[in-house]
């Protein structure tokens, strides 16, 4: 065998050798058929607001925003009371693209004119 000969045989055994690794290590972190991917763990659940942390925050005069709606409160059924939420100033909250709730349709409402 010719020196050429040899060295081209242990670069193809070389790159064989990686071009099986290769597959042999994205085959190991690919799932299997059947299997499922590993979910990430649950986020932790923030407590909800104390009374004394709604009063709290009246007292310092800020809203409380409604991080899944983007809608902010303040004041009325819903002020601390959402499941995703956070007390900040409205002046913030409106930066970050938060709007004001609308008033209650209630007591909005004007009479009707009654027919005669």
């Amino acid at each position: 065998m010719t020196k050429w000969f040899r060295s081209w045989m242990a670069a193809a055994a070389l790159s064989g050798a990686l071009l099986v690794a290769g597959v042999a290590s994205a085959q190991t972190t690919a799932p299997k058929s059947g299997q499922t991917k590993v979910k990430a763990p649950p986020k932790t659940a923030v407590p909800p607001p104390s009374d004394a942390d709604i009063a709290a925050a009246r007292a310092k005069g800020l809203v409380w925003v409604n991080t899944a709606t983007k809608v902010y409160h303040k004041e009325g059924t819903y002020y601390g009371k959402t499941k995703q939420g956070k007390f900040m100033s409205e002046a913030d909250a409106q930066k970050a693209g938060y709007h004001a709730a609308q008033a209650s349709a209630a007591g909005s409402k004007k009479p009707s004119p009654s027919k005669k």
